[in-house]
Order: C-alpha cells, then structure tokens, then sequence
C-alpha cells in the first residue's frame, strides 16, 4: 500500500506555528513512524491536506517535504496499519469515557431528559469526526457506534437529537456561486445534486477551501451549511429548504450512513452506492467528472426511490 508522507522543520522560537502543525496533524489522523516524519494513506484527499499543511509550514518560514512512498524498510504494513488503529482507538477512548458519564446522568434523569439531547448530538458528532480519520476500521468504532445508537434509541425513542434547522428560500440562493472542498465525496455530491435540482438548476459551483464574498459556502470550516447536530449537510439543506418530496427520506438516510458510517441506517443500497464512490475516487477522476456522475447518480437514486416510496406496503417519505 502507497502512503502520503509529510516532513517539516520549524524555528524553535516559532512555538505558535509549531504548535498549530501539530495539532493539525492529529486531526487528519497522521500517525508518525519515525521523528519528524507523518503518514497518511495515499488518498487524493490526504495529499492535499498534506500539501496545504506544507504550505502554512513555509509561509511560516519552516521548511515542510510530502511525497509518495511504497514501503518504511524494516517496518511493515501490519505494524503501520497497528499504529493507525492504536491512535484512533485512543480517539474513540476518548469520546467512550465522555459517553460513560452521559449514560450515568441519563440514567439519574429519567424524569427530564430534554436537557440531554445536544449533549448526545455532539457525541454522535465527536465520534464521526474520528470515523472520518479511522482509515482501517479500528473495531472500537464499530462498538462505539452502537452503544452511542443504544442509547439514543433508549433514552430519544423518536430518533430526534437534531438541531433546529433555520428555513431558508431558494429564491435567495438564486445566481450564487456555491463552493465546497475539493474532491466532493458523498455528502457534497448529494448537495451539489440538490442545489441544482431544487434550488438553482445554473447554480456554479467552486471548489476551494474558503469562499469568496457574496459566495455560498457548504461542507466546509464555518460554513452557511454544514453539519449540525447528528446530521450531515445535505440533510440540513433538505431541512434548511423544506424538502419533503417523495424518496427525499431514504436518499438523506442513504447519505448518512455513508458519511458518517454510525450504523443507524441499514438501508441495502448503502453498500453498492459506497463502493461506486469509492471506486470513482480511487480511479483518479477530476472533480469536474466527479461532479456530473455524482448528479446523474443520485438524480437516479431520486427518481428509483420516489416510486419507491409510493408503492403499495411501503412507507411514503
């Protein structure tokens, strides 16, 4: 297996840089097998995320190295594929000891649990935002995922740990230019999708890690739309927008589970869908390609699970 590997050097008394690349490389998960030296799998995502780091690095007058590697000489991939899961099975120990002292207090406050339920979001939400840097499937995200689910179910019968979604109009959003992360996956094509189906069909998207003035901004670092809550962000656009058409339920649970990966949803599409992406993402595509699979993808998702839904014996949505 390829991996990204990323090396850097900084002035001692350049602590407030120094500092800030640590702490930006536990984020992206990056585990070290040697002093100075960090890894991530060669993914597109992780070397860009690389070469941005690099580039704060220099301007801060260090001296940062990312390129391609193959193999770490006398350390294998069974021992790098461990260090990855012993750091995130730390993060998920993390999050775990949080949700020992939640339960302890659900189960002293049967009588008003209303108090509780932003407290379970973010939990839900804290152990997504490891899942999304648990590159092996650490099996203590898998067990984490289903005691924060137990609970939930036990304690929030009706699912609902959401925040309240402010409603917004599609004639606002008209003529805006939207931007978003490089390299869409799932949640960003769905929103893409979205956004060209319901609320701007000429809407331009860009992608880029900040936007502009006057530009709508979603799924990325304070955004106008992001995740909230236990909700990704194309289930706060549906919300946002008030989206309720038929198969809009089971297409936002399809791109939950892939997104975030909690187990809540066991939809069977999941698992295909999944893969087609991840198919799409290892064969190098650009995101101008990306972006028009994504929509005719899920323009066909709609269209399939509309009729769906309002067959006779199901559940309309």
């Amino acid at each position: 297996m390829d991996y990204i590997v990323f090396s850097y050097s900084l002035s001692a008394k350049s602590s407030s840089p120094r500092v800030a690349t640590w702490r930006q490389l536990q984020r992206l998960g990056a585990i070290s097998v040697a002093g100075g030296v960090y890894l991530l799998p060669a993914t597109d995502e992780c070397e860009e995320a690389f070469q941005w780091l690099a580039q704060k690095v220099r301007h801060a007058d260090g001296e940062a190295l990312v390129m391609r590697v193959v193999n770490f000489g006398d350390v294998t991939e069974q021992q790098i594929v461990a260090l990855f899961n012993q750091a995130r099975r730390e993060n998920y120990a993390t999050v775990d000891a949080q949700v020992d002292t939640l339960e302890g207090a659900l189960r002293q406050h049967t009588e008003d649990l209303e108090g509780f339920r932003d407290e379970i979001s973010r939990l839900q939400q804290a152990q997504a935002v490891v899942a999304r840097i648990d590159y092996f499937g650490c099996p203590e995200g898998v067990l984490l995922v289903s005691r924060l689910e137990r609970i939930r179910a036990s304690f929030f019968p009706d699912g609902s740990a959401a925040a309240e979604i402010p409603r917004a109009s599609p004639e606002a959003y008209a003529g805006k230019v939207w931007v978003t992360r490089p390299h869409p996956h799932v949640d960003r094509l769905a929103c893409i999708w979205l956004i060209r189906r319901f609320i701007d069909p000429g809407a331009v998207v860009r992608y880029a890690l900040q936007a502009g003035p006057d530009e709508i901004s979603f799924d990325v670092e304070e955004s106008q739309f992001g995740h909230q809550g236990d909700l990704c962000t194309f289930e706060v656009m549906v919300a946002a927008f008030g989206l309720d058409q038929p198969g809009m339920r089971a297409l936002a649970e399809i791109v939950h589970e892939i997104d975030l990966r909690e187990g809540r949803f066991t939809r069977p599409e999941v698992g295909g869908i999944d893969t087609l992406l991840r198919g799409w993402q290892l064969s190098g595509i650009d995101d101008a390609d990306m972006e028009a699979r994504g929509i005719a993808l899920f323009e066909g998702m709609h269209a399939a699970l509309s009729v769906i839904s309002q067959s006779p014996g199901r559940e309309r949505t």
